[in-house]
């Protein structure tokens, strides 16, 4: 096993690897081969820390880092990094090769001189690298109350004291904007995913909570989301918001915030503490410009 940088030569192959590794994983389907895809003439990009692992010759494992920001107090943005996708190809999965991998990166960019890194991902999995939840650390996730504990949200200081040696004792994340390539260019996406073999999107255990890009309505099976023009499963958007490739409701974001407020009292059976509706807009109003719909508005 060898694990040297990316060449161009292994492009393909590479993103080739991470759908593999991440269909249905995380979501169903992926998007995090176009991400990659993209990825690689970023400004954020890492080229020095974009990595492949061999095994006989074979590309079975890659890593690649970027440039993240913390938005501290004040205001104060504050460099910082984050890494993935990384991926392994199903073959080699739970066989120790992933670990092996991230831990060879983290520490080439401790040497590089890379403090502090944010990511989303299985605590589980990555509690075994030195990852915790971000919220111990006083780093919150962009998309969420600054309250709460996301459980996929993860950060390590690589270089201890890191945080507090650029004066950070509470700060947001912020993720490079080339994460959201898929959403922001649907169509660019569809046409890159077109180039690869056809697979079935699909809901399975283990996968992040999955919401309707319109209204935020969870979607937990193929019965609670809308269709495609083509009839197929549209696995971004709820029946109630999106039928047949179209929106149901030509609204704006503050609109569709004020149409979903009426639903508070079905939204607090799921919840130990009730909450009021002016708590439930406040709430929306925070998480509806991260959604797919609202976020190609902003």
């Amino acid at each position: 096993m060898t694990i040297r940088l990316e060449q161009p030569t292994d492009y393909r192959e590479v993103e080739n690897l991470t759908r593999e590794s991440f269909w249905n994983v995380y979501r169903p389907g992926c998007t995090e081969h176009f991400v990659l895809h993209h990825y690689r003439t970023s400004p954020d990009f890492i080229p020095a820390l974009d990595l492949v692992m061999e095994e006989d010759g074979r590309v079975m494992g890659h890593v690649m880092f970027s440039k993240a920001e913390l938005l501290a107090d004040g205001g104060r943005r504050v460099p910082s990094w984050t890494f993935g996708p990384i991926s392994i190809h199903p073959d080699y999965k739970r066989q120790g090769y992933g670990l092996r991998l991230l831990q060879y990166a983290l520490q080439k960019a401790r040497q590089m001189g890379v403090g502090f890194i944010c990511m989303e991902g299985n605590i589980e999995f990555y509690k075994h690298a030195g990852f915790g939840l971000a919220s111990k650390l006083h780093i919150h996730y962009h998309a969420e109350p600054e309250d709460a504990v996301v459980p996929y949200f993860l950060a390590q200081e690589l270089i201890p004291g890191w945080l507090h040696h650029n004066g950070v004792t509470e700060a947001t994340y912020c993720p490079p904007r080339g994460y959201f390539v898929a959403d922001q260019n649907p169509e660019a996406f569809e046409a890159y995913e077109a180039t690869f073999p056809k697979k079935e999107k699909a809901f399975q255990e283990g996968q992040l909570p999955q919401f309707c890009q319109s209204c935020g309505m969870p979607l937990t099976r193929v019965a609670d989301c809308g269709t495609n023009a083509d009839g197929s499963t549209s696995f971004d958007y709820c029946q109630y918001c999106y039928k047949d490739g179209h929106f149901l409701q030509d609204c704006t974001m503050d609109q569709m915030i004020m149409h979903c407020a009426q639903f508070v009292s079905e939204v607090n059976k799921g919840l130990p503490q009730p909450i009021t509706r002016e708590e439930y807009i406040g709430q929306m109003k925070m998480f509806f410009p991260h959604l797919k719909r609202w976020r190609q508005e902003q």
